[in-house]
């Protein structure tokens, strides 16, 4: 019984970050019909936004317990903590403009060492062997898997800086909800963090849109970035990790990854090469290491 739960678990959690990882394809297949970036991360918010809030109302309308009352402190705290959501998504996708989809995967995948660089500026705590070995592994498959050791580089370095960009603020995200209002079932804690993620999208939108919002967006891609960004892989990866565990859950999302550059390179045509894809490799093995425990040799 134990068996089929986390293998439940385990579908469940590949699946999600597998939608994770066709996003980036699908937001450079709406940049190649003249979408600007405030349409794309603004059609994605909103639409995300309203399927989320009827989750919510269908949820209410079926529950009859009682639940954790969530006070107006926690509410503005998940508000602001959803601000990362907005910001994350619109580096990212400024990112992927610039740069081609298989690098900038690679770069949100900078949450690894940032994440381990976060806890030990939170919680004063120097990181373990394994995860240092886990930083090592991940910034040298960076190296390799961007093309940055070959002579002739033309890399798009403001896409490259987006991209970091990117992973800081997935940092924060992740780091926001582990940590804030845990207690709230995660369909509603989602529906006050995609608030804070819609108001930080709005606001980028008023500032760059420099020509008339096209809303023909909502109805060709708006729908399915909302699916594969917004719902869909909250909603898997919420029902699987507790199936999974977290170190089991983490190694399975980084299913993400070698999607994303599969995607980019079946569907955008983008050339990988046999280095890259040796630093993709190295940047799931330190995702595993990450997560795994170690059994200490007496």
């Amino acid at each position: 019984m134990i068996q089929n739960k986390t293998l439940k678990g385990v579908i469940l959690v590949a699946l999600g970050a597998s939608s994770y990882g066709m996003l980036a394809t699908f937001v450079k297949m709406a940049y190649q019909e003249g979408y600007t970036t405030a349409e794309v991360s603004g059609s994605q918010f909103a639409l995300g936004l309203l399927g989320v809030l009827l989750l919510n109302i269908f949820r209410k309308t079926k529950k009859n317990n009682d639940e954790v009352k969530i006070s107006k402190l926690q509410i503005r705290q998940l508000i602001l903590a959803g601000t990362s959501m907005g910001f994350t998504s619109v580096f990212y996708y400024l990112s992927v403009k610039y740069v081609p989809v298989s690098i900038g995967i690679v770069l949100l995948m900078q949450t690894v060492w940032m994440g381990v660089l976060l806890e030990k500026l939170l919680d004063k705590k120097n990181p373990s062997t394994q995860k240092t070995i886990s930083v090592i592994l991940t910034l040298t498959g960076t190296v390799l898997a961007t093309n940055l050791l070959q002579d002739n580089l033309s890399l798009d370095w403001s896409g490259f800086l987006w991209g970091l960009l990117a992973a800081a603020a997935f940092t924060g995200t992740m780091f926001s909800a582990n940590r804030i209002a845990a207690e709230i079932p995660s369909i509603k804690r989602s529906l006050f963090m995609l608030i804070g993620g819609t108001i930080i999208v709005i606001l980028f939108a008023l500032i760059t849109q420099n020509t008339p919002f096209n809303f023909s967006i909502f109805i060709k891609w708006g729908l399915i970035l909302s699916l594969f960004g917004t719902i869909i892989p909250p909603l898997l990866l919420n029902t699987g990790f507790p199936l999974t565990g977290i170190g089991l859950g983490s190694i399975v999302s980084a299913l993400e990854l070698p999607v994303s550059v599969t995607m980019a390179y079946f569907i955008l045509s983008e050339q990988v090469n046999w280095v890259q894809w040796f630093g993709i490799v190295l940047i799931i093995t330190a995702i595993v290491l990450m997560n795994i425990r170690l059994k200490k040799i007496d």
